[in-house]
């Protein structure tokens, strides 16, 4: 099968493949996405490469919760966010992202609630057995809320890659050197 392109679509197209080529302009980056450095600096650089100093580094202070969150929402920012700005993990910059967990969170919560008073089935007028809306709305933004803690280093997994409270530069220390006794 033979296609016949616009020869001005032609040199679009080849614009495009250039400029990608050149890294000029990326679609997507390979691999794991990469960890913030708060979070690696909290764990104590396990992996020993060099962290990113060219990283922007916005203030370490909590954003003020935003009007339009749900109450829910609102109690969950409050519970967290002095908690996460007191780790250094959470800035005014992250304002966007942790609205996004507290109002999946709410959302979440409010489906659970909904079938703890309901259940998860309900019978159709057929006489069939069906799943409530409620059961995908939770499984849902369960994931968004588990995937955004992550990023925060809310989830357990996470958390036990964080050592807390320890100085960051003692911390780079190699296992061996003080093993045998090195500087």
């Amino acid at each position: 099968m033979v296609i016949y392109i616009d020869e001005s679509l032609q040199m679009q197209a080849l614009f495009l493949c250039r400029v990608f080529e050149k890294g000029v302009m990326r679609m997507a980056q390979r691999g794991r996405k990469p960890k913030p450095t708060a979070i690696k600096e909290l764990e104590g650089n396990p992996g020993k490469r060099p962290l990113n100093d060219a990283e922007p580094k916005p203030v370490r202070k909590a954003p003020p919760c935003p009007k339009w969150l749900e109450p829910e929402a609102k109690k969950e920012w409050r519970r967290l966010s002095k908690q996460l700005e007191q780790i250094g993990v959470l800035t005014e910059v992250d304002q966007a992202a942790f609205a996004s967990y507290c109002q999946a969170y709410a959302r979440w919560k409010e489906a659970e609630e909904f079938m703890t008073q309901h259940g998860t089935i309900v019978k159709t007028k057929s006489g069939y057995w069906q799943q409530v809306p409620q059961v995908s709305i939770a499984q849902t933004y369960l994931k968004i809320m588990n995937k955004i803690a992550e990023q925060f280093g809310l989830t357990p997994a996470a958390r036990s890659r964080i050592t807390a409270g320890a100085d960051l530069k003692d911390a780079a220390v190699d296992d061996m050197d003080a093993l045998l006794g090195g500087d």
